[in-house]
């Protein structure tokens, strides 16, 4: 009789890469979540992979950043050779995601380049992106997806992805990515700080914006993306459900650190059911018209699921 289902494969694993790593680092505001050396990162994925979880997407730390984040598009750049290895330890088995994004890289911090007054250039930082995205589809990234909220770069990424013969690689535009709260844990994990104590702001959404989230769809949507995404999950369910029910493409939505770590934290203080608590939250995210959801509990999910 149930309405909606949630199955393992619905649920894509996000998966930090650390360069320079001999073995997986604990994050501590992620319990149960790690940094990974390329090794422990082949045996996180087949773990996935047993328990029926097919997607994975990449977020990677470099050892050295700089102002233009240059290691995002090289190609011996953390997230390119992480890729390569996934590739050919699974070929086609795993669906390889990147996150295409310069905050990971940048030594500010930011999304995108700076002008001289500290503010973002979105148009100079488009390039960069697509450079990123060519560079990730090149080392087997199936699926790119842009998150720095710049203006235009949907466009800008599937014209350099089809130019450079790419053309059935995926866009997962992070369509609707709100300037939220939610993110600490996320900072940790990826060792980002912005410099000077700033935000973000300038260039995510307002979170008492709801539809501009349909504005920013349209936008990306004629622009070439596959897949629009908003994050996060649970506080904006809302506007999942106008996206669901307005466009045409899949949609997914992303249960963030944030998300994770109350959950966890409240099941370790004997509060909640935190299985249970997981279990509900992302199929309240099915329910609001989610198509695919990215979360930290995947794997543990996936096993519930499976018993």
């Amino acid at each position: 009789m149930a309405e909606t289902t949630l199955r393992p494969s619905q649920l894509i694993a996000p998966l930090f890469v650390a360069e320079g790593l001999d073995a997986p680092r604990p994050i501590t505001s992620l319990p149960g979540q790690f940094q990974h050396s390329l090794a422990s990162l082949v045996d996180e994925v087949r773990k996935l992979q047993a328990v029926g979880v097919e997607s994975v997407i990449l977020f990677g730390l470099p050892e050295h950043k700089d102002e233009r984040g240059s290691q995002a598009w090289a190609a011996d750049g953390i997230i390119q050779v992480a890729l390569r290895r996934l590739r050919d330890e699974f070929g086609d088995d795993i669906i390889a995601m990147a996150d295409t994004c310069l905050d990971e890289f940048t030594s500010h911090g930011h999304c995108g380049l700076l002008r001289d007054d500290g503010s973002v250039d979105n148009d100079a930082t488009l390039e960069l992106y697509g450079q990123m995205a060519v560079a990730q589809a090149a080392a087997g990234a199936a699926v790119v997806g842009p998150s720095g909220m710049m203006d235009g770069q949907v466009g800008v990424m599937r014209s350099m992805l089809d130019d450079a013969g790419y053309l059935d690689t995926i866009i997962m535009a992070y369509t609707a990515k709100y300037a939220s709260a939610l993110y600490g844990p996320f900072r940790e994990a990826v060792d980002v700080s912005i410099a000077g104590g700033g935000d973000r702001k300038a260039y995510q959404q307002d979170y008492s914006n709801r539809r501009e989230s349909l504005r920013e769809a349209r936008l990306d949507i004629a622009e070439g993306a596959d897949i629009i995404m908003v994050k996060p999950a649970m506080t904006y369910l809302d506007v999942v459900a106008d996206l669901a029910g307005t466009v045409d493409v899949p949609v997914a939505a992303y249960h963030v650190s944030g998300e994770y770590a109350m959950i966890k934290a409240a099941a370790a203080q004997g509060w909640i059911d935190g299985p249970a608590v997981a279990l509900e939250q992302l199929t309240a995210i099915r329910r609001a018209g989610a198509d695919m959801i990215l979360t930290y509990f995947a794997h543990e999910i996936a096993q519930e699921l499976s018993q």
